[in-house]
């Protein structure tokens, strides 16, 4: 750099109040350039050029953009501070530190839009959190008070002159306190959250999904965000998955009886089993905890899905992304060339799902699946609807497993009462002497934020397809007919499902009732 360049660079920074800083003749160590993307770099024009005090200095020929300020912070995860460079030198730095083909990747990544989507932030740990009080520091402390609650997802809903927040614990909605003022920042929320999810902040009118991962202390959450245009704002629901919520079968609630069923259903060399219920059943829970159980050297699994909810280490897991053409469907295809012993789609939808994942149990593989109905005999009655042929169905289904969830109450405060004789006797909850048998009742205390659960447990049936259900399958009988064979064969409904957990005094009679049919109907 000849010296009167070097003299006006040094009278500009003056001026702006900023370092300057000779990128012609700085040698850059490889952790201070690792903490900004090349992407980023070659998008603002700028050079990372020391670390020090928790921030990171950063060449630009332009210090006075509060904009490139701004996302540098939000890509690098860093308090950023600019130093004023010459930008001729700037860009032959990135070259040199960023590669050979940093110029050509420039060149890719003039559409300024989608830059920051393109780029890998680091994951934020919530716990730590920032000092200052800011909407940031907020949503930190709602995702923290959400992990501490067991809360599944948070509900933020805007109205006329209020925003309320509401979080989803053991599959029932309760309120979070928080200020009424807060209905003032319903903007400024979503704006940080679709920046961490990397979504257009302008678009208010269309609906918008994505995803983030935070660290809550040594947890790690991955957040599933869905925003929906309503008549006074954005309506958001962030839903939170636990990466280390695999569970093992013993913990889901199967009965003793039903858990022999299934792992004989997990040694068979190939079929169909599908696992239904309505959504927020925890029918993903059970397949992967199946898939677990399954999960040896000796197995080749690959599961298709939409959404992968939980990264299973030695399994192959496919995301479907409908708009480039990758459905249920063609990925099924391709899956079957690559030499699997056991399958998992997440769900069928549509007859060509349900028909190639019939087809790959008939040749030879064991398939896992989801379907969205109200009971087991309904699985058949669903497939059918769809267009699937009764002699394939009848000829590749080995199993369907209805299922749901009820709260658990809660060991610190529940107490014990007896039920009416005869109420005991239209709920079958007697002892073996006839009696009224002992159950126990919700309270609440501060265990259980005065709810009176704490936690979910599975109820399940299970309908064996034999050669009776087959024969009804291929005569396309109603589900209900399908039903009644299937208890005549000793089938134990969702309903008498419940009632066992009520007398092991995990749940309450209401929470059955809550989330099963009537037995008559």
């Amino acid at each position: 750099m000849n010296a009167t360049l070097k003299q006006e660079c040094l009278l500009l920074a003056k001026q702006l109040n900023v370092d300057f800083v000779d990128c012609s003749v700085l040698e850059i160590p490889a952790e201070t350039l690792s903490l900004l993307p090349a992407q980023a770099a070659l998008y603002f024009k700028v050079l990372p050029v020391e670390f020090k005090n928790d921030e990171l200095i950063v060449a630009t020929a332009d210090p006075t953009n509060i904009d490139s300020l701004d996302g540098l912070a939000s890509v690098s995860g860093k308090r950023i501070r600019f130093a004023l460079g010459v930008e001729s030198d700037i860009l032959e730095g990135i070259r040199r530190y960023y590669g050979l083909g940093a110029e050509t990747i420039a060149r890719i990544l003039e559409n300024k839009e989608q830059v920051v989507s393109k780029t890998s932030p680091t994951i934020e740990n919530i716990a730590e959190g920032q000092s200052d009080a800011s909407i940031a520091r907020f949503v930190n402390q709602l995702l923290l008070e959400a992990c501490r609650n067991r809360a599944t997802d948070i509900h933020f809903e805007p109205y006329e002159n209020d925003l309320k927040i509401r979080y989803r614990i053991d599959g029932v909605l309760h309120d979070a306190s928080v200020p009424a003022e807060i209905r003032h920042f319903k903007d400024a929320i979503n704006s940080r959250i679709k920046i961490l999810s990397h979504l257009n902040i302008a678009e208010k009118r269309l609906p918008q999904d994505g995803r983030f991962n935070v660290l809550a202390g040594k947890q790690l959450l991955d957040l599933r965000i869905s925003f929906l245009p309503t008549t006074w704002g954005e309506s958001l629901v962030l839903r939170i998955l636990e990466q280390d919520r695999l569970r093992d079968l013993a913990e889901l609630g199967f009965a003793p009886a039903d858990l022999i069923v299934l792992e004989k259903l997990l040694r068979l060399p190939h079929g169909l089993i599908f696992v239904t219920g309505p959504t927020g059943s925890g029918k993903t829970t059970t397949l992967y905890s199946c898939l677990s159980r399954l999960n040896f050297p000796e197995h080749k699994i690959i599961t298709i899905e939409d959404p992968v909810e939980v990264q299973l280490k030695g399994i192959s897991q496919i995301q479907v992304n409908p708009a480039i053409g990758l459905t249920f469907g063609n990925g099924l295809r391709s899956i079957l060339r690559h030499d699997p012993d056991i399958m998992m789609v997440g769900e069928v939808r549509d007859k060509e799902t349900a028909e190639i994942a019939v087809q790959v149990a008939l040749t030879g593989h064991l398939v896992f699946s989801s379907l969205h109905t109200n009971d087991a005999s309904s699985g058949a009655a669903r497939l059918l609807d769809i267009g699937c042929e009764p002699y394939l169905i009848s000829s590749s289904v080995i199993c369907f497993i209805a299922q749901r969830l009820v709260r658990v109450l809660c060991p610190t405060c529940k107490k014990p009462i007896t039920l009416d004789l005869e109420l005991a006797s239209a709920f079958g909850l007697k002892d073996p002497e006839g009696q009224a048998a002992q159950i126990f009742t919700s309270v609440g205390c501060e265990s259980c934020q005065m709810t009176g659960f704490r936690g979910r447990v599975a109820i399940y049936e299970f309908l064996i397809v034999t050669d009776e259900i087959r024969q009804l399958i291929q005569s396309r009988a109603s589900a209900q007919d399908i039903r009644l064979q299937a208890l005549r064969q000793g089938m134990n409904s969702l309903r008498q499902s419940g009632w066992q957990k009520i007398l092991q005094g995990l749940t309450t009679p209401e929470e059955v009732l809550r989330v099963t049919r009537d037995e008559a109907t």
